[in-house]
């Protein structure tokens, strides 16, 4: 594992994870029921490993995007609810797949819900999607009575079990008067049609809407399921938007130094000769580069932590490599620590910091750190 980790690895502090959990629970109504988001790799962090945390602080209740990532959960121990939030194929392997790991499928369409039913051998457990501003998938809620039809129709579907109705806010991580007016319209939408079900004598165990954002902003308990996702990791849902305090980033990116050099005045580092040195200075490689997960859009923008100071980057972030300079920076040698994403001394960078320089969210950041650097978890 040393030999691993001499290159670049990503610290998986499980405490912290813990810590947020707790914190996030705590803002949620006593009727609403915490569900922990872990598809893509619990965004990178590690599915399993996280899975099993949750589970043993009394998480019973899990999502992610599709069959093979709720499978591993299953193989990883996982003894609670696993729903899937997207489509999957309704061909035969995939509903006994679905049926003999006691799997929740979402239902996006009649038709979908229809092929899952014709498919079926058993019964399926099933969620079913309403549009309600998203215009990603789900029934069109925008129009109450033929949207209420289908959900009847579903409802009434041989091999299927409805048991929960859901959608997803497209704007709540904004506190916009405009966009959190859209979210309270997304509400209005989805409860026209789930009442309407309700008095034609269906009704749903679970029917929930509120994700991360909505927790922060938009919280109702009439929301029975909270859908937790990226604030578990300690990350921003936007930029812009404050975290409840305590909340800490739960994933750190490190690497060690490969080479220290000089790069004398008038020559370039780099691909493209995106940087030309100005005088003499000393500069660091490190073996991290777009392939790791590092992403390109932040050459010659970003900085990098050595012995508690910023190192910029300077030239294009290659596919395994990058540069920085460490001209103002003391005792940097090969082998000396890189902190890429968390806390060196009073310096810390995190993945919204980076995100928002490339004009994107943390999300991308954490989730793209490629299967290459190794995971080492943290108590």
């Amino acid at each position: 594992m040393k030999k691993i980790l001499n290159r670049a690895w990503a610290e998986i502090h499980l405490d912290r994870a813990e810590k947020n959990l707790l914190i996030l629970k705590a803002l949620l109504d006593k009727a609403t029921k915490p569900v922990c988001v872990i598809k893509a790799d619990a965004y990178g962090h590690g599915d399993a490993e996280l899975m099993r945390l949750y589970q043993s602080m009394g998480i019973d209740f899990f999502a992610v995007s599709n069959l093979a990532e709720a499978v591993k959960l299953r193989a990883g121990g996982c003894t609670g609810e696993i729903l899937i939030l997207s489509w999957s194929p309704p061909e035969r392997e995939v509903t006994e797949a679905l049926h003999n790991q006691n799997i929740i499928q979402t239902a996006v369409s009649a038709e979908h819900a229809r092929a899952l039913s014709e498919n079926a051998a058993k019964p399926l457990r099933i969620h079913i999607k309403l549009d309600t501003g998203m215009g990603r998938v789900g029934l069109d809620a925008f129009d109450r009575v033929p949207c209420t039809k289908e959900i009847l129709a579903i409802a009434k579907l041989n091999n299927l079990s409805a048991e929960g109705i859901f959608t997803h806010f497209a704007a709540a991580d904004s506190a916009e008067e405009a966009k959190r007016g859209y979210t309270s319209k997304q509400k209005e939408l989805f409860f026209a049609a789930v009442n309407e079900c309700e008095r034609c004598g269906v009704s749903f165990k679970e029917r929930h809407f509120t994700n991360s954002a909505g927790a922060l902003l938009h919280k109702d308990d009439r929301s029975t399921l909270a859908r937790l996702g990226i604030t578990l990791y300690g990350l921003a849902p936007d930029t812009e938007l404050s975290l409840p305090k305590g909340l800490e980033p739960v994933m750190d990116f490190k690497a060690r130094i490969s080479q220290v050099k000089l790069l004398l005045k008038g020559r370039s580092a780099g691909y493209g000769m995106t940087y030309t040195a100005e005088k003499d200075i000393i500069t660091a490689t490190i073996p991290v580069g777009y392939a790791d997960g590092y992403p390109r859009l932040l050459s010659n923008k970003a900085h990098v932590l050595i012995n508690g100071k910023k190192a910029p980057i300077i030239g294009r972030v290659c596919m395994d490599q990058m540069m920085v300079d460490v001209t103002d920076i003391e005792s940097v040698k090969q082998g000396g620590l890189v902190t890429l994403i968390g806390k060196d001394g009073d310096e810390i960078i995190t993945a919204d910091q980076l995100a928002e320089m490339m004009g994107t969210i943390g999300y991308e950041l954490v989730c793209g750190v490629s299967a290459r650097v190794p995971r080492v978890y943290l108590s």
